[in-house]
């Protein structure tokens, strides 16, 4: 079963993180995709690697999460065919037998992150994410909400002509933190975006954006 969430076609426009996960165990592949598909990225399965270079293909993916002990072809010979083919797509290596061996091939083939089974959903979204801003994508909701937000103080603040300065002392919040909110960097609470609808004399549900 995915987890599938209703976005809107507005939503849509907002680049959307695409996962590839090579694993042949099913029940690993199937919490993969449920977790993913419900942080909001796009997510593909396959249980048998011979037929990943065929998939990548096929498909545009921006990460690979590979698993290292799998039949008829080994993670390992798996991530030199991968990075033969595309030398930028991210890799993630997932293993429930971490060695030295293998930690020393992927940092020769530039993986992004080596995670031990079992791992933590924690672990697993810190890497992802990680990928994420390097790839200069907004991934899930609530990061696509900040940026909304952000964008539409920026372009009300401008509308009126005013500056980081002025809105300073109409809300009583930091040059800093004002600049960081409009640059989608800082989560503005409910109290600071009631202080900036106000100063913006705007309601604060216009800040959204529509989202």
């Amino acid at each position: 079963m995915v987890a599938t969430g209703q976005t809107s076609r507005k939503h849509r426009e907002v680049p959307q993180l695409s996962i590839l996960v090579v694993d042949d165990d099913v029940d690993v592949c199937e919490y993969l995709q449920d977790f993913l598909t419900s942080e909001g990225y796009a997510v593909a399965v396959i249980n048998d690697p011979t037929k990943t270079l065929d998939q990548l293909k096929d498909d545009e993916f921006h990460v690979v999460v590979l698993d290292l002990m799998m039949p008829k072809l080994s993670g390992i010979d798996l991530l030199g065919q991968i990075r033969s083919a595309d030398d930028d797509i991210a890799i993630i290596i997932l293993t429930g037998y971490p060695s030295l061996e293998t930690a020393t091939s992927s940092i020769e083939h530039d993986v992004s992150a080596y995670i031990r089974k079992p791992f933590s959903i924690d672990e697993f979204r810190e890497a992802i994410s990680r990928i994420a801003k390097k790839k200069g994508l907004i991934l899930r909701r609530e990061d696509e909400l900040h940026a909304t937000i952000g964008r539409s103080i920026r372009e009300l603040r401008k509308a009126r002509g005013l500056t980081l300065k002025q809105m300073s002392r109409r809300t009583k919040l930091s040059v800093s933190l004002l600049s960081q909110i409009e640059r989608a960097e800082s989560s503005a609470s409910v109290s600071s975006l009631f202080k900036v609808a106000t100063a913006l004399d705007v309601r604060i549900t216009e800040l959204f954006g529509g989202f």
